[in-house]
């Protein structure tokens, strides 16, 4: 299905691929992984034509449908069904061209070809995909706007997933998941009828779902059967057989170059003691694999002590608008040395709970007390767009160590991974992993007593990922981590708290036990419904058809009252604005009564049109359960 021959290619004078050659048969479901920065996702951009080889080539089977993540995410006033069924661009023109087709002929083949397509069954199976990937029955019925960029991303990718390609490019498709969604995105790549290829550093989607690895190295790539685990294993092999072969060859080498040495003046041995010259100068050197030292992350340990509990929650529920909690009646601790996992869907209020424990959100009730002098650092990965991006790692040093020498500064963050090369480089143009390497330079400069992390690992590698578990554990304060990386949380966690039905609890077994009470109900929505036996397909799109036809009038009428509702809301929105205006009712009366009457009219216009809706959405309703 997919081939890539000795493919070489070069970005701006670096070789990212020498030569390289992969085969992706059709139905294989196949990881790609490797080093940030190695050139994983610039051969996606090759696959799709984006980019053109050197030399080389890189060729996708005639007529193989390719599906990838568009870049950018769907934003407008479509709601999420609906961007998700146009995926689907075939089902999109055929169902477009039965509303005005009129010879007989044409129409029969079109509903022909939407009967082989299973048109009937769209519906269901992108809400499968959106209950999968975490949207609720009645967010799939909101635009997309009203979502933010990771949300939106989630629709992107279910878009990609419901137009059924034939061949599947997914470039870290787990960065915006949650531990379920991880689990339900896992069970679908394992039913998928097509191939796949998934950049990925997430162990458990790599060992559940891949049935090969390709690893990028170097220029290269190299394929090897099983998951990630069997992955790393097999290149362990590897690297010690070439490790023997590296030894072996050094032992040969300095045989010949001590027999060179002890006889090449002596006449009787010149002839033997040339021919090991030969020997020595033909030599190969044997290339081995051996992974190049990643840097490792180093978290400055609390200066003093404290005297646990450092954090206290009694009864406290915090939200975003009072008398609206998010979460309510949390009454847990966290100790100074505690390493907590956060369990939950998204949306659940882990994040919110982050927030209220790094004082960017007050209770609204109860108590929550800390240790007056508890200095907190919060990862977070919104906050890498929070860098200065014209500024340089060295710049942004500098602001925090300000008595200290360069020399001091560039080896502080050389110890982050970001060697001198790249500490003069502007943030908007370091990687994302460099970017999240920076970060943790600067938000643990001081040594913290209490660690959040919220989602760390999205942009780091497998070896990073390994190194930032290793600073986790030899770090003497408290961590709480929110991530979708089970490898990490069985690596560093000691407690589980879960985020759900609007409070935060303590969970007394372990990651696995959580995993397993997920497990049957993402089964079950990555099967979906089942579709309707042959002899009730021909039925159900005649009923279809002629229930779209006495439908279209009433979802006109509903959207039309619905966005004018949208559009007096927003102004009433305005007016308020004018009338908090400090001072207005003292210095511009008249103005403030004109917006007093103003608002009064829009208010009345407000109530008739909910009212007009309500009556269309009523008939709407009732049209569709008879």
């Amino acid at each position: 299905m997919l081939h890539i021959n000795d493919l070489t290619y070069r970005i701006e004078g670096r070789m990212l691929f020498d030569q390289a050659t992969l085969f992706l048969p059709a139905k294989a479901k196949m990881g790609l992984v490797g080093r940030n920065g190695t050139g994983k996702s610039t051969l996606f951009r090759l696959i799709r034509g984006e980019a053109v080889a050197e030399s080389g080539d890189v060729r996708v089977q005639k007529g193989v449908r390719v599906g990838s993540v568009a870049q950018e995410a769907p934003g407008g006033d479509e709601t999420l069904m609906d961007v998700v069924l146009a995926a689907d661009s075939e089902r999109a023109a055929l169902l477009a061209e039965a509303e005005t087709a009129t010879d007989p002929d044409r129409i029969a083949e079109i509903q022909t070809r939407l009967a082989d397509i299973e048109s009937h069954t769209a519906e269901a199976r992108a809400g499968s995909i959106l209950s999968g990937l975490g949207f609720t029955g009645e967010e799939q019925q909101r635009p997309c706007r009203e979502f933010s960029g990771g949300w939106r991303m989630r629709v992107a990718l279910a878009a990609t997933l419901f137009a059924r390609p034939d061949l599947l490019l997914l470039d870290e498709p787990t960065n915006y998941l949650d531990l379920e969604g991880v689990m339900w995105l896992q069970s679908y790549l394992k039913t998928f009828p097509g191939a796949a290829l998934v950049i990925s550093h997430d162990r458990d989607l790599l060992n559940g779902a891949m049935q090969k690895i390709a690893h990028l190295k170097q220029g290269k790539l190299s394929v090897y059967e099983g998951g990630y685990d069997d992955f790393e294993k097999a290149l362990a092999e590897k690297q010690r057989l070439q490790m023997k072969l590296v030894e072996k060859q050094e032992a040969e080498r300095r045989h010949l170059q001590s027999f060179v040495d002890r006889f090449k003046a002596k006449a009787s041995k010149a002839k033997q003691a040339q021919s090991r010259v030969k020997r020595l100068e033909k030599m190969q050197v044997v290339a081995t694999q051996v992974e190049d030292p990643v840097a490792p992350f180093d978290f400055p340990n609390p200066q003093r002590r404290m005297a646990p509990p450092i954090v206290r929650m009694l009864d406290v529920s915090v939200g975003y608008e009072p008398g609206k909690p998010v979460l309510r009646d949390i009454s847990l601790n966290i100790d100074t040395e505690d390493r907590i996992g956060i369990l939950g869907r998204n949306g659940a209020g882990k994040s919110t709970l982050a927030k209220l424990l790094n004082d960017r959100l007050e209770p609204l009730s109860g108590h929550l007390r800390k240790h007056k002098k508890l200095e907190i650092a919060f990862f977070a990965q919104h906050q890498i767009d929070d860098l200065s991006p014209d500024m340089s790692a060295y710049q942004h040093v500098i602001e925090l160590m300000e008595d200290a020498t360069e020399a001091q500064r560039r080896a502080r963050l050389a110890r982050f991974g970001l060697p001198g090369d790249r500490q003069e480089t502007p943030a908007k143009n370091l990687s994302g992993g460099e970017k999240a390497r920076l970060l943790f330079n600067l938000i643990t400069f001081g040594g913290p007593h209490l660690l959040i992390l919220d989602e760390p690992t999205n942009h780091l590698d497998m070896d990073s990922r390994a190194e930032l578990i290793n600073a986790i554990n030899a770090y003497e304060g408290a961590v709480v981590l929110i991530t979708h990386d089970r490898h990490i949380i069985e690596s560093c966690v000691d407690r589980l708290w879960v985020v759900g039905d609007g409070t935060v609890t303590p969970y007394d077994d372990d990651i696995e036990t959580y995993r397993q009470s997920l497990l049957g109900r993402v089964a079950r929505d990555a099967r979906g419904k089942k579709p309707a036996p042959a002899d009730e397909k021909s039925q159900r799109r005649r009923d279809k058809a002629s229930l779209r036809e006495t439908l279209k009038p009433l979802k006109a009428a509903a959207a039309r009252w619905e966005k004018e509702a949208e559009r007096l809301r927003g102004v009433i929105e305005i007016i308020d604005k004018g009338l908090a205006a400090p001072g207005l009712y003292e210095k511009d009366p008249r103005t403030a009564t004109d917006l007093q009457i103003k608002r009064a009219k829009a208010v009345d216009l407000l109530d008739t049109a909910e009212l007009n809706w309500l009556e269309a959405a009523e008939a709407l309703e009732t049209a569709q359960a008879e």
